[in-house]
């Protein structure tokens, strides 16, 4: 269902809503020809993290982005979320979609429900790309380790009620003042006209609900998802895009799929790569494509 947008929007592309079990997903669509690509946001972020990456793949290729349940403008996620939940979401967007199969294009966090998309549903996904991804049970969990390095607030998140405890009537200042700067290296990509986009979809009654879950799912995952790699690997195309992580995100596709991950990192550029850096991954993902025939 084609819909005004609630939101930021860009004058390239459509807004849609469609019912998926549970709640409504929206997503917006770009681009009339050529092979089908979904990207799928990560933390603290929204299908807006990608309006500068839009315009720049939908010359050559049909290009869909999507809120993830419980982020932007889909349904608030029950407090029950997860990355299994997320996935099938992803699976119902895409047999809606009925195009065939989509390269999909994992940022962040969404990389759990992108693995489990493609492990259980191989006729949903031609190629993968990972951009700043992490998995579950394939070192993401240091992450969490604030004696190490890591960051408070994915154990904040994944205690249950306490993202909405907290954080609820502060998104903007979460978002603007420690997410986005604690993690981005190209000063000026993140205005804070994104800031407050962004921060539309968590001031929502239950806001927080979709990245806790997403969060708790991290914490859980591990011994699922490596028992899943031993069984089968996926055997598409993958590219992996680093910035702020390096080699972080290519060591973690090489684990999940049977062939060779290209890999690409971008110098002197954060962890929000779609955001501060458009041009670098449009240019690599189109590489990419065109190298894998699709």
């Amino acid at each position: 269902m084609n819909i005004p947008p609630i939101g930021r929007t860009i004058a390239e592309v459509s807004h849609h809503r469609i019912a998926v079990d549970g709640g409504e997903l929206h997503y917006v669509s770009a681009g009339r020809d050529g092979s089908p690509i979904l990207l799928v946001h990560g933390f603290p972020e929204s299908w807006w993290a990608f309006h500068r990456v839009i315009p720049l793949l939908a010359h050559d290729h049909r290009v869909f982005a999507v809120d993830l349940r419980g982020f932007g403008d889909s349904s608030v996620a029950a407090e029950d979320h997860s990355s299994a939940v997320a996935a099938d979401d992803l699976h119902a967007l895409i047999r809606h979609l009925d195009l065939g199969a989509f390269t999909v294009l994992g940022q962040d966090i969404a990389g759990g429900a992108l693995y489990r998309l493609a492990m259980t549903h191989p006729e949903d996904v031609a190629a993968i790309v990972a951009v700043e991804m992490g998995l579950a049970g394939f070192g993401l969990e240091a992450f969490a380790d604030i004696t190490n390095g890591g960051s408070w607030h994915i154990g904040a998140l994944a205690a249950p009620g306490i993202g909405n405890m907290l954080f609820a009537g502060r998104e903007a200042e979460i978002l603007g003042h420690w997410a986005f700067p604690s993690m981005t290296a190209v000063p000026g990509s993140i205005t804070d006209a994104d800031v407050t986009e962004f921060a539309r979809g968590f001031a929502r009654q239950g806001g927080w609900n979709g990245a806790a879950g997403i969060y708790r799912s991290i914490l859980s995952e591990g011994e699922e998802f490596r028992a899943m790699a031993q069984r089968s690997a996926l055997a598409v195309p993958a590219l992996a895009v680093g910035g702020f992580g390096g080699p972080f995100t290519a060591a973690t596709v090489e684990g999940i799929v049977s062939g060779e991950v290209a890999s690409t990192i971008l110098d002197g550029v954060g962890h929000y790569v779609a955001l501060e850096a458009p041009d670098e991954l449009a240019a690599a993902i189109l590489e990419f494509l065109d190298a894998a025939g699709l």
